[in-house]
């Protein structure tokens, strides 16, 4: 795999002293999918750091009423996988007998972010499906990041009323269409929903984002086909190597006129 980090391009404005200058970003968090294992049936495949995973498997299984007490957990494993060419874990807990069946009816009726009811693995892999490619050859000037981001902040009209709120704009170089919501997620699936609604083609403008970038982010973008993710903080390591895979041209910590350039550069023009 690619190392992604390894030739970022970093613009500083057009003014004196400023352009493209090649940089050394920070190192670009850990991401894997971490399936949560309970007596062998996966409960829930969630994007984690791939550290400290005794302490996330138990926390988890606290906090999501999984076990009553720490007492109800007899062992762990931690065991790797693997879901198209990425790496992933299992977080495994075993708990003490006769837990199992309350366990099994409880997760019959869990709702939200769960296991898709196969073995971890199999659930795990449906966290990193196919990469889908983008073919679009959308092109974007340095100078309209900047653009695109302070387009986002003025539709951002929540935010102004209190600083919870992330956002997320379609900008196609003259305009941006604009939702929010307190999840990052969110945002992003209100935008793709209003674009549809709307009649316009994400393949034809920008993603711009008010938060860091992380794969199921870059996967969505992908999936409705856009071409250029900016994010205004930093990406992860999965993300980007998704997006050099899916092909599309990631944007990070974009604020003023600066931002980083990480994966095909062909689509901002000049670089």
């Amino acid at each position: 795999m690619r190392d992604v980090t390894a030739g970022v391009l970093r613009w500083n404005g057009a003014g004196a002293g400023g352009g493209w200058h090649q940089v050394e970003p920070p190192p670009a968090p850990q991401e894997c999918p971490v399936a949560i294992v309970v007596d062998g049936m996966s409960q829930a495949v969630l994007m984690a750091t791939p550290h400290d995973l005794r302490d996330f498997a138990l926390g988890f299984a606290l906090t999501e009423g999984l076990i009553a007490a720490p007492a109800d957990v007899q062992g762990f494993e931690e065991a790797e996988a693997e879901a198209g060419g990425f790496p992933a874990r299992e977080a495994r807990l075993w708990l003490r007998p006769g837990l199992a069946a309350r366990l099994a009816e409880r997760r019959r009726s869990m709702v939200g972010p769960v296991g898709c009811g196969l073995c971890g693995i199999d659930s795990i892999e449906a966290a990193l499906p196919p990469v889908v490619p983008v073919a679009s050859g959308w092109t974007m000037p340095p100078a309209d990041v900047a653009r695109a981001m302070a387009a986002l902040a003025q539709g951002q009209v929540l935010r102004r009323q209190t600083p919870a709120i992330h956002g997320a704009a379609f900008w196609d170089g003259a305009r941006a269409v604009t939702r929010e919501d307190v999840g990052r997620h969110n945002a992003l699936d209100k935008l793709a929903g209003a674009l549809v609604r709307a009649g316009l083609a994400a393949d034809r403008g920008a993603l711009v984002l008010s938060s860091r970038l992380s794969v199921d982010l870059v996967q969505k973008a992908a999936r409705i086909g856009a071409p250029i993710l900016i994010g205004a903080s930093a990406p992860t390591a999965l993300a980007l190597a998704w997006a050099e895979r899916a092909g599309i041209t990631l944007i990070a910590r974009a604020r003023g006129e600066s931002f980083d350039l990480y994966t095909h550069p062909r689509r901002i023009a000049g670089s």
